[in-house]
């Protein structure tokens, strides 16, 4: 009798805590945590080869535009006369004005003068590399156009080699980079086929980078150099984070539950929503530079190194996830482990098919917040109250 008390007890408390419990609600799931756990996901890696096709397209495009547009060099690497002078005001009409100044000035050749405006009151005018008496009748051409004497228009006179040693000097640094970004990555991640993939988009994107430059015509110059060798460690950062996140995804292969290409291909969905993150908040202020030297001051150091910093950082982000991983998953699969290790979890999977059996690819937690009942509990809860009932009504 003091047993079947007892139970009746229980389940009137349990009854009336099934009362005032309410209902389970659905938990609210960002998108980033259902791309973290696997729950939706994109084949990145299996649809690779449009992301080659694409990067081929854009590669051929830039290369294409080096042959026949070729680069814009400024006067620091083709050499040339720097003319500068003061104004009372910038006109719309200013740069075309002294640009027939000098073309008119009895000088020959002076088709390709470059006329550039410096904040409000500044002109600076590039043209060929010019004798003694040219450089006297240019010099006058500009003083009367600006209104003022001659010996008030600065002059300078830029040799090519300048250019040349500064072109050298950032190919040496290209290399030695090259050389011990590889080493790093290569003992960092002990896979040389991490740095091999690591290289290749490195290239792919400065390729494109500069292509860019032939495209749309900006001039090439010290600070755009700074900008090429910048944008190196935007594309290496965002495939070393990439990287890592497959390196973790990979350590339990031998268990045989999912490939390195499934593997290779959830690292990009984790990451990807940091990527695009970290990317646009580079963008921006970099976007603004950009904007900002050539809307606003009409050209100069920050229309030259704001483009290459542009172009490189969204080529960068891009590559990371479209080329260097599919390549670097391309890369491991050809190996023979790797097929053996594909076959094996292959023959699991169908196996566990054919036993009926469900695997889990990821553990999904759930969060509880007060007022919500985890679904799991509330059946567990639920079941026990049945029981209790039975229970009650056999007594």
């Amino acid at each position: 009798m003091s047993e079947t008390t007892i139970d009746t007890e229980t389940v009137e408390a349990e009854i009336v805590e099934s009362e005032v419990v309410p209902a389970a609600k659905p938990h609210k799931v960002s998108f980033a945590h259902k791309l973290w756990t696997g729950e939706i996901e994109y084949d990145f890696v299996g649809h690779r080869k449009w992301w080659y096709l694409i990067s081929a397209v854009l590669l051929i495009v830039s290369i294409g535009s080096l042959l026949f547009f070729r680069l814009d060099l400024g006067i620091e690497f083709r050499g040339g006369s720097d003319f500068k002078v003061n104004v009372t005001s910038i006109t719309p009409g200013t740069v075309d004005e002294f640009r027939s100044a000098v073309t008119n000035s009895g000088v020959d050749n002076l088709d390709a003068t470059v006329v550039t405006t410096i904040g409000d009151t500044r002109v600076a005018i590039e043209t060929r590399a010019l004798s003694v008496d040219e450089v006297v009748s240019v010099r006058a051409a500009i003083a009367a156009q600006a209104g003022t004497e001659s010996d008030r228009v600065d002059y300078q006179q830029i040799g090519a080699s300048w250019g040349k040693q500064v072109t050298r000097q950032a190919g040496i640094a290209l290399v030695i980079f090259v050389v011990l970004v590889s080493a790093l990555i290569w003992a960092y991640f002990r896979d040389w086929k991490m740095a091999v993939s690591a290289i290749v988009a490195l290239f792919h994107d400065m390729i494109i980078t500069v292509g860019v430059y032939s495209l749309v015509g900006f001039s090439v110059t010290p600070a755009t150099l700074t900008g090429l060798l910048t944008i190196l460690g935007y594309s290496l950062y965002d495939t070393v984070v990439v990287f890592d996140k497959v390196r973790e995804n990979t350590a339990n292969l031998d268990d045989y539950r999912i490939t390195y290409r499934e593997a290779a291909n959830k690292s990009i969905n984790q990451v990807l929503v940091r990527s695009i993150n970290t990317t646009v908040i580079g963008v921006l202020p970099v976007a603004a530079i950009l904007f900002a030297g050539t809307f606003v001051l009409g050209s100069g150091p920050l229309e030259d190194i704001g483009l290459a910093l542009f172009v490189g950082m969204i080529i960068g982000a891009y590559s990371s996830i479209f080329l260097a991983t599919p390549l670097l998953s391309q890369l491991r699969e050809a190996e023979p482990g790797m097929k053996t290790q594909a076959e094996r979890v292959a023959k699991r999977r169908e196996k566990l098919a054919k036993a009926g059996e469900v695997e889990a690819a990821a553990p999904i937690v759930t969060y509880t917040t007060p007022g919500e009942l985890d679904p799991a509990l509330a059946g567990v809860r639920n079941q026990r109250t049945k029981t209790t009932r039975s229970r009650r009504t056999a007594a």
